[in-house]
């Protein structure tokens, strides 16, 4: 690389100036597709809050959704909330929250773009016993 830096015979110009290019389309790459991992970090705490949320009030209902609320108003993201059960969950028994968002990775613009569905799925225990 220095000694194509060094060189005075003007060929090295144009491989300096690919290679610039080259280094700049891969960080725009970087930088577009970095949310997507975001998203998707942002997506499992939210699922692992949501079952939380249900393991400690024993159902999913009203606190959960409420929850949901919350989360969405504070992460920005609107995921599908699937639960593998709902109302009073008996102490011990095991409940599922699994989340769907999809992001659009648009590469240049308009130009390259299509959406990802990202899946965030939390498992837990209720901690309630219902009479």
């Amino acid at each position: 690389m220095e000694k194509l830096l060094k060189n005075k015979r003007g060929e090295g110009f144009v491989d300096v100036c690919v290679l610039v290019l080259a280094i700049v389309m891969v960080l725009a790459l970087f930088v577009k597709v970095m949310p997507v991992f975001i998203a998707k970090q942002n997506l499992d705490t939210y699922a692992a809050e949501l079952v939380r949320t249900a393991e400690v009030a024993g159902c999913v209902g009203s606190a959960t959704t409420a929850k949901n609320n919350s989360l969405r108003n504070e992460t920005g993201l609107s995921p599908s909330v699937s639960w593998s059960r709902y109302g009073n969950i008996q102490l011990g028994q095991e409940v599922t929250v699994t989340l769907r968002y999809t992001v659009n990775i648009g590469l240049f613009g308009g130009f390259a773009s299509f959406p990802i569905t990202l899946t965030a799925k939390a498992t837990g225990t209720s901690e309630v016993y219902h009479k």
